[in-house]
């Protein structure tokens, strides 16, 4: 699909291609260049050296007073998933993701979870620097990330990737907001030579899915002392089909109706039409202990998944003329609702002169009614929807997301040995929304059938300035002094759709919904920028106090233009033990701050509500007036107190392992309350507002500080090699119980909401992972098990008590032909294990053959071959 770029994309979109251009016209230069040794012993330290946690010096992760996993190049490369979220919640067991099939935005970029938190609560880094936010906000975030807008980590390709590192521990005070969870940092790969291809092709055993994928990665010299490494990943991918029919569509094809899709609404991944990542990573020696660096990437994915299937006998504001009431059972009384369904006609004339029938009974198949036929489907002057959709529609809910950053700076060595990293960037992420196969019914046959409903746009620029010093003492290792200051900018922008998306047509008055149906579209009134800015002071302090005994002091003063300012604290420790033993721990004070795009978005979802039939709920900003009316105040931050203690291990044997404890406790958490009804009266407030579309709205929601939680769990990691059968076998245990409780909520949180905070992550996960080397061949096996969850079915109050726990198996068998290609077979989900199947609740409601939620998905098995060139 094509799309339009801001000027922002596009200048950072030729700045790295022009970057990439200047820096292949200096590759004659580094080809002479012998850097095999250095090489090696760079992939060497890669496993082994971090920079999170800590604003000293780096050091291995044995050494972190903090957990701190580190997660290879090759660690990512070795596994059948093609997304770096799928990845990640592979190789670090406290890190969980779902499948998203139909669930409005979370189906374009999929919130995940670290720790039991929701996906806005890890703070991102690049390179060391802050990530920008993605502009999809997670209105349907499955409980946990209901509200959420965290960045969209799926736009990094594992190809860019050297290593992540991944603080497992409250960080706010040392690297701001979102830090509650932990940190994640993503360090890109800066080889001056070399390089790789890969093709890949996977499908699910169904046959569906089916998936291509092309990456690519290579290092350049710039100049005699600098480097330029590009990646990139190129992917298409096929929808999938976990569904059954609906009882409501049988019901249709069993009177008659033949136009009726079997089945009627798809559960399953999207389609993802194209997926191009791009990223840059240069680095240049100026010489005297300075050095200049920059990064960048530029990505586009543009995917179309499912929405509800509307009914062409009841679905609200297009087919449902109401209820006739009658005593259908039978009993003597005629209760709410009870009676005959009647259906929703137009009259096109202007002036109501049609006389057209409001008293048409549908019966069980309205297209054989012969007054339907005779005063509305061959009536001109009359009209109903299922002219257009005679056997109702499902609509196609997708969109565009464009992302965009660039890095740069400079750092080095002062006099005095104080040493400094200054950096600037930009970082912009754009969503432009589309949907298909719908209508916007007050338009009646004027209706177009496909809708760009607007976009949401984030930007954010960010400076920093970081100093450090170390102080010789008398003691062991001196004290490390840190400090620094950080100015952030960041919008957030509404723009509007096309007109037919959200515009008031002549049949609204006569009770049909306006704009496209299942997503309206953004109003040119609704549309408009918002921005703030903050400035943060940061100090560190870290000294051993003996040979064994280390400890860190972190203090973070942040000052945001919104909403005020706040100052947090850590405190990390580390105590050798023994030779193999070390004790560590650490206190903090966190925080989150509303992002700008919670405080001012405006959107209309459509849901299930609690009777089991489709809304349309509208997500206003919390200082709207009905939201104030409803319990709606400015947001103010989530604060955060967490503490951790652990035992790390390292043997002469090889064995390495850490065992940490945590926990963390949140107040004034902030998130979207459920679905609150609209009265009458709120309507009439609304409309009297202006907001002309109100009487589509049957409930409200918005973003507030409503409830508190206390976290805790544990977190095992342990790695051994050792010789087997003639090669050499690595093996990676990793573990993690969690467990969530909501200790106070306000009336805006539904009894289901909250069993979903604290039972729809699994409570239990781990995995085994084995990797054999034996001369050209490769092997790989991994067994991970996800413990049972609690399911909110479609989020209305369909309870799935129990969904099963589930042990699965990934194999890989890899083969090198020579020193360049490779040859890869591998299975994810060996044996096809799926979640017990959805009985309660799979054909009465919306066709869903399993949970949705599962924690191991819903599609199965996937199989996949690989070609890896190396150069």
């Amino acid at each position: 699909m094509k799309t339009k770029y801001s000027r922002v994309c596009a200048g950072i979109k030729y700045a790295l291609l022009g970057s990439a251009i200047i820096a292949g016209s200096h590759s004659s230069l580094a080809l002479a260049q012998d850097s095999e040794d250095a090489k090696k012993a760079a992939e060497e330290d890669v496993e082994q050296i971090v920079v999170l946690g800590s604003r000293a010096a780096p050091r291995s992760v044995g050494d972190s007073p903090v957990p701190v996993d580190v997660i290879s190049s090759e660690e990512f490369a070795n596994q059948g998933s093609t997304d770096m979220v799928s990845m990640l919640q592979n190789v670090v067991p406290s890190f969980n993701v779902n499948d998203q099939p139909i669930n409005d935005a979370s189906t374009l970029v999929r919130p995940a979870n670290l720790r039991g938190m929701a996906s806005d609560h890890t703070l991102i880094l690049v390179n060391g620097k802050r990530r920008h936010r993605s502009a999809v906000i997670t209105f349907l975030g499955g409980g946990l990330s209901d509200g959420a807008q965290g960045p969209d980590i799926s736009v990094i390709p594992a190809s860019a990737i050297k290593q992540v590192e991944v603080l497992r521990d409250g960080a706010a005070a040392q690297y701001g907001s979102d830090a509650i969870a932990g940190v994640m940092n993503f360090r890109l790969k800066d080889d001056t030579e070399g390089g790789m291809l890969e093709a890949r092709y996977g499908s699910y055993y169904e046959g569906d899915g089916d998936t291509w994928q092309v990456a690519g990665n290579v290092g350049l010299p710039m100049s005699s002392s600098g480097f330029a490494n590009f990646s990139f990943e190129y992917k298409e991918a096929d929808p999938t089909s976990r569904s059954v029919q609906r009882d409501d569509a049988a019901a249709l094809i069993a009177a008659g109706n033949t136009f009726v899709a079997n089945p009627a609404q798809i559960w399953g991944s999207p389609e993802i039409k194209e997926d191009f990542k791009f990223f840059a990573n240069f680095g240049l020696d100026l010489g005297n202990g300075k050095e200049a660096y920059m990064f960048g990437n530029y990505a586009e994915r543009d995917v179309e998944g499912g929405f509800y299937y509307r009914n062409p006998h009841n679905r609200g504001g297009v087919n449902d003329g109401g209820i006739e009431a009658a005593d259908m059972n039978g009993d003597g009384v005629i209760d709410d609702g009870e009676g005959h369904q009647l259906l929703l006609v137009g009259d096109l004339t202007g002036d109501m002169s049609g006389n057209c029938p409001t008293d048409i009974r549908v019966g069980a198949n309205v297209l054989d009614n012969p007054r339907y036929i005779t005063e509305v489907a061959n009536n001109p002057n009359c009209f109903a929807f299922n002219e257009m959709f005679p056997g109702g529609f499902t609509p196609k809910f997708g969109g565009v997301v464009t992302d965009a950053s660039i890095y740069f700076g400079t750092k080095g060595e002062l006099e005095g040995d104080i040493f400094y990293d200054f950096s600037f960037g930009v970082g912009r992420n754009e969503i432009d929304y589309a949907i298909s196969n719908t209508i916007n019914p007050s338009m009646g046959p004027d209706s177009p059938t496909s809708f760009k409903p607007g976009k949401y746009i984030q930007l954010e620029k960010t400076f920093n300035a970081d100093f450090s010093k170390l102080i010789e003492t008398q003691s062991i290792q001196g004290i490390n002094l840190a400090g620094g200051f950080e100015y952030r900018n960041e919008s957030f922008e509404s723009v509007a759709g096309d007109p037919a998306s959200w515009t008031i047509g002549p049949l609204a008055s006569q009770g049909f919904g306006i704009g496209s149906n299942g997503f309206p579209g953004l109003s040119a009134k609704s549309q408009g920028k918002t921005s703030r800015h903050n400035i943060a002071l940061y100090g560190d302090v870290e000294t051993h106090i003996t040979d064994d005994f280390m400890i860190n002091f972190a203090l973070r003063y942040e000052d945001f233009s919104d909403f005020g300012n706040t100052t947090k604290g850590k405190i990390a420790s580390r105590f050798q033990m023994t030779e193999s033993l070390a004790l560590r721990g650490a206190y903090s004070t966190g925080f989150k701050a509303p992002t700008i795009g919670q405080s001012n978005v405006r959107n209309v979802t459509t849901a299930f509500g609690t009777d089991g039939k489709l809304i349309d709920r509208a997500t206003l900003p919390p200082t709207d007036p009905i939201s104030v009316q409803k319990g709606g105040s400015q947001l103010t931050p989530e604060e955060s107190e967490s503490y951790s203690i652990g035992l790390v291990g390292e043997f002469d044997n090889g064995l390495f392992f850490t065992v940490d404890y945590f926990n963390i406790e949140v107040t004034d958490r902030i998130s979207t309350t459920s679905g609150i009804k609209l009265t009458q009266a709120d309507i009439d407030a609304l409309l009297a507002q202006g907001v002309s579309d109100a009487s589509s709205f049957t409930e409200v929601s918005f973003f507030t500080n409503d409830f508190d939680t206390t976290t805790q769990g544990v977190d095992l990691v342990a790695n051994y090699s050792m010789d087997m059968f003639g090669g050499d076998t690595k093996f990676s245990f990793a573990y993690n119980w969690t467990q969530t409780e909501v200790d106070e909520a306000s009336n805006n949180i539904s009894a289901e909401r909250i069993r979903m905070l604290e039972n729809n992550l699994p409570p239990v996960r781990y995995s085994l992972t084995a990797n054999h080397m034996n001369g050209d061949w490769r092997l790989l096996g991994r067994v991970a098990y996800a413990g049972s969850i609690y399911e909110d079915h479609l989020d209305s109050a369909l309870d799935i008590d129990h969904v099963s726990s589930e042990v699965t198996f990934d194999a890989e068998l890899g083969y090198q032909f020579n020193e360049s290609m490779t040859f890869v077979v591998g299975a994810k989900n060996l044996f096809d294990e799926r979640p017990d199947k959805n009985t309660l609740w799979d054909t009465e409601v919306a066709g869903a053959e399993y949970p949705v939620t599962s924690p191991i998905g819903i599609n199965g098995g996937f199989y996949y071959v690989r070609a890896i060139y190396n150069f």
